[in-house]
């Protein structure tokens, strides 16, 4: 479930503020990313691999409370059977949880070995040299068994969490500093019943979906849904409002929100492109979307789909699924799936979200610490995860074949085929720089200004000014 809704600028005080101490004396010891020791203590592994290594050991987890959290919890017991390692772990609520995150990972206590992070976070604990660089483990065979599998991850999920640490660079290079561990891809859903009463079906290109969005809006209380809007999309004032459907949408267009030339990067959401693509989706929201679509958050967008209140969602498939499922809601049954508009060349780019598990880079049980990420993170509890609780678009091919899965997700019409179209077409869209959240926060602010009558290209011009020379 995409609950990662609440603005960051607590967990980036926080985080600036816990750094700040660190970075400033010397380039060495835990600030900087100058390592404490030469080479990696995956070095120090070795002979044939074998689970049992650590057999006694305790390893400490912090995790968010979290569906995919639920499924580890329940398989920690063959965890230890299988390895001889107990894991003890404490669970917080997403809106502190980043905050305790952050400062235990800045003081260097190390009182957790392992944790769960999302993708973007890399950008922020990465360059101070808080995160264990997990490639020299992934490439020792004594330290991983063959059947962890690195190739049957989705490579752009692998990517997510690989980066040289250099503002501007691309994923997929430099270290890996996080392991992929349950996604969401960002699709549009639909309400079936709506659709099929109107005679709608789902659009194909940005300009039928804004205008589908005002159709319903104007026809459904009249085919006999009351207060039916046309289309659920995030508005609070958040980085996560950037994210889901607005990102995908952008990328499809072949915006960037940043270039980057000569390692300087310079914002780019205020390019005459990207001024007409973003004013067209505030006019959609203005014409199809919910009245206080300024506080709208994954909740209230996952919500009125399931209540239908609204015809359509264009967010992570996780918030559709959570009302798709029997049951769940008044519109479990009536809700399908679909990959939403192409680009103007055909482009189906989509952004993603990724909770990823990561090693603190002082932890002292890092050997026990790696096997439980490779367990975590294998085929054999991922699987699990898919078939008896909600890891519902799994990270590695494998699961995604699995006859058992396939079977459970059957039932959502469109699920599976629109997942099969988008997944190796969805990656992080965003340029990596360290103020990412920050960055993306001011958008969501100037998104809202623009909904609210001001002139795009002045309001984007402002953004862009601002940006420029803060990020990096």
């Amino acid at each position: 479930m995409d609950t990662h809704v609440h603005d960051r600028r607590r967990f980036l005080a926080l985080a600036a503020g816990a750094a700040a101490p660190l970075l400033t004396g010397c380039g060495a010891g835990f600030g900087g990313n100058a390592p404490e020791r030469d080479g990696s203590a995956a070095d120090d592994v070795t002979g044939s691999f074998d689970w049992r290594r650590e057999k006694g050991t305790t390893v400490k987890a912090l995790l968010n409370k979290h569906p995919y959290t639920d499924a580890l919890l329940a398989g920690l017991k063959s965890f230890t059977e299988k390895t001889g390692i107990e894991v003890e772990y404490d669970v917080f609520p997403e809106d502190n949880y980043f905050d305790k995150l952050t400062v235990d990972l800045s003081s260097g206590r190390a009182s957790y070995d392992v944790f769960m992070l999302g993708a973007y976070m890399v950008w922020q604990y990465g360059p101070p040299g808080w995160l264990e660089d997990l490639g020299p483990w992934m490439r020792n065979p004594s330290a991983t068994g063959d059947e962890w599998d690195r190739a049957d991850f989705f490579p752009g999920l692998l990517q997510a969490g690989r980066w040289s640490l250099k503002a501007g660079d691309p994923l997929g290079r430099g270290g890996q500093y996080a392991l992929p561990w349950g996604w969401e891809t960002n699709v549009v859903a639909y309400n079936t019943e709506v659709f099929g009463r109107l005679g709608l079906r789902p659009a194909e290109t940005f300009d039928e979906l804004r205008d589908l969005a005002a159709t319903i809006k104007r026809k459904a209380p009249g085919a006999g849904f009351d207060g039916m809007y046309g289309i659920a999309v995030r508005g609070s004032r958040s980085w996560a409002t950037i994210h889901p459907g607005f990102m995908t949408m952008y990328a499809r267009n072949g915006l960037k929100d940043f270039t980057v030339e000569g390692g300087r990067l310079t914002p780019a959401m205020n390019s005459p492109e990207a001024v007409a693509f973003t004013a067209d989706w505030a006019r959609m929201v203005r014409q199809g979307g919910p009245p206080s679509w300024t506080s709208y958050s994954w909740y209230q967008c996952s919500g009125d789909l399931g209540a239908k209140k609204a015809a359509m969602l264009f967010d992570a498939d996780t918030a559709a699924y959570f009302q798709a499922v029997r049951g769940a809601s008044p519109a479990s049954g009536k809700i399908a799936f679909h990959p939403g508009p192409k680009g103007p060349d055909g482009s189906l780019a989509t952004n993603m979200w990724v909770w990823s598990l990561g090693m603190n880079a002082r932890s002292r049980r890092k050997s026990a610490g790696w096997l439980f990420l490779q367990w975590a993170t294998g085929k054999e509890h991922l699987r699990e995860g898919a078939v008896r609780h909600h890891h519902i678009d799994p990270v590695r091919r494998s699961v995604s074949r699995d006859a058992a899965y396939r079977d459970k997700m059957r039932h959502l019409p469109g699920f599976l085929e629109t997942f099969e179209t988008v997944v190796d077409r969805t990656r992080i869209q965003f340029t990596p720089q360290a103020q990412f959240f920050d960055a993306t926060t001011s958008w969501a602010a100037a998104l809202q200004e623009i909904y609210g009558g001001k002139n795009a290209r002045s309001v984007l011009d402002a953004l862009a000014d601002d940006l420029a020379g803060t990020v990096g």
